[in-house]
């Protein structure tokens, strides 16, 4: 499967000026949103996860809401999981909403649609973790990490992006005076 070209297929793959969520700035921004809104791409996006790990047995999969929340769903269909989400405390950190089953000594994966930084990803590790749940490996449709992001456990990725990144202070689009958008 190629999936960078379902992200054009489907209008996910964006070019500008973009405000990325890790306060960095980029030319290149990936809409999850507008790919996993497609029942059968999303399906075949959750599959293509589960394929990457025949021989795991994971008692659920956990992803970051907003964007991780279709896809946890659409992977742990694909494995014979449950399908877990965390969310944003005020405090900054994540926490799994009451009545969502995560039990000490559960195995899980965990997913994102994109990694930059992969910060979102590794509070929702966090969370179950906080529960005495157990991390087997994670997973994201795209790492544009460059590499560098860790986990603490196997991490693989449908496709890597190499999009330059850029602190702010340092943006060469910000030097040029294109407007900056805000996703």
């Amino acid at each position: 499967m190629d999936v960078l070209e379902l992200y054009r297929k489907t209008g996910a793959l964006l070019e500008g000026h973009f405000l990325l969520r890790s306060g960095r700035h980029s030319p290149v921004f990936l809409q999850s949103a507008a790919l996993l809104q497609h029942p059968l791409f999303a399906e075949a996006v959750g599959e293509a996860i589960a394929e990457k790990f025949p021989d795991e047995r994971f008692d659920f999969v956990i992803g970051p809401a907003i964007g991780g929340v279709v896809l946890s769903f659409v992977v742990a269909r694909a494995l014979g999981a449950r399908a877990v989400f965390a969310e944003k405390t005020p405090e900054g950190g994540m926490t799994i909403r009451p009545g969502l089953e995560v039990n000490a000594g559960d195995r899980f994966l965990a997913v994102e649609d994109v990694v930059t930084t992969g910060g979102s990803l590794r509070k929702a590790i966090e969370a179950a973790k906080a529960r005495g749940a157990v991390l087997q490996a994670a997973a994201a449709i795209i790492d544009r990490s460059g590499g560098t992001a860790r986990f603490g456990a196997p991490f693989v990725a449908l496709a890597r992006l190499e999009a330059p990144v850029h602190d702010p202070e340092a943006c060469p689009l910000c030097r040029r005076g294109v407007p900056l958008e805000e996703v």
